[in-house]
């Protein structure tokens, strides 16, 4: 019975593996759009679909970005300015692609421009901590989409966007977690309309990875600016060892399971787009696979015990 168990789920990885490794034709024909292409995954992923030969469209937020991106890559990549928060941006990019693409329209968008910071516990942020972040994380992602949405149903092309483990899990307060939950549920809502129109919607939740979000100096100062700002009394109910403790804890922790290699997510990325047979779900790195999605499946009260236990506790507290 065992043996006959383990060939059945071999030959299913066999399959899967077949399934999955079919790619799309015509690459040269086809056009991906990527907000968030100054640094990080998105700039990674502007110059891997190039030198795979995509037409790439690379949003970017500063001049600065445009200008480096430029300089490695080819002719076929095109940069923009684009501020996610701004839907007059917004429009003003729609417009271009849709004057650049033509009769061949876009194969692809991914929406991958974000911020990490504000975070920290909801009683140490405002309402407009919450609003500036979920601008960009989620508002930003569905109007990005919105506006191309048209040109995408016409190639039955791709939608992929970048959530997080932590759109899965709720780790710790602000509108972090908030916002990337956001964006798998309307993920999961596209994914079922665009079912008609032959459009593939992905999301990618890529767990701890070294890019400007966990690098140590601007976590802690982040950290640091909110702490500072905060009333007397919040900071009373926590207590000076509480902000410290939590700072040291996060940097350990991102030591401890942040990924270099942020390849791994690329590749999530383009798989994507260029599968015949994308995934629904990218859940990249092995603390997403292995720590953070399982524990997320636990019941709530062990999931909270184990949160609780291993993290700082406020001075005023009843636990």
């Amino acid at each position: 019975m065992f043996l006959y168990i383990l060939g059945l789920v071999l030959l299913w990885f066999i399959y899967r593996w077949y399934k999955e490794g079919q790619r799309v034709t015509n690459v040269e024909d086809k056009y991906v759009y990527i907000t968030g292409c100054d640094t990080g995954f998105g700039n990674l992923l502007a110059k891997h679909l190039d030198k795979l030969g995509f037409c790439v469209i690379a949003g970017c937020y500063t001049e600065k970005g445009e200008d480096e991106l430029k300089k490695t890559a080819s002719d076929r990549l095109s940069t923009i300015h684009l501020d996610v928060t701004d839907s007059e941006s917004v429009a003003k990019v729609a417009a271009f692609i849709k004057t650049l693409v033509g009769q061949k329209y876009l194969w692809a968008v991914v929406n991958n421009a974000g911020v990490g910071f504000p975070s920290g516990p909801n009683d140490w942020l405002t309402i407009d901590d919450h609003k500036s972040m979920l601008a960009v994380n989620l508002v930003g992602l569905i109007d990005v989409t919105l506006s191309v949405l048209p040109l995408i149903k016409k190639a039955r092309g791709r939608v992929v966007n970048v959530a997080s483990v932590f759109g899965r899990i709720s780790m710790f307060g602000g509108p972090y977690c908030v916002s990337k939950y956001g964006v798998e549920a309307f993920s999961d809502s596209l994914r079922l309309d665009m079912a008609h129109f032959g459009v593939k919607v992905s999301c990618i939740e890529p767990g701890f990875f070294r890019t400007g979000l966990t690098d140590k100096e601007y976590v802690n100062n982040s950290i640091t600016k909110i702490w500072e700002r905060l009333p007397q009394d919040v900071k009373d109910d926590y207590g000076t060892p509480f902000y410290k403790t939590s700072m040291d804890m996060c940097e350990l922790r991102i030591k401890q399971l942040a990924d270099g290699d942020l390849m791994k997510v690329v590749r999530s990325m383009e798989h994507a787009i260029s599968a015949v047979h994308p995934r629904v779900r990218y859940s990249v790195g092995w603390d997403a696979k292995f720590l953070w999605l399982p524990l997320s499946y636990m019941p709530t009260w062990i999931c909270d015990g184990l949160i609780l236990r291993g993290g700082a506790k406020p001075k005023v507290s009843v636990l």
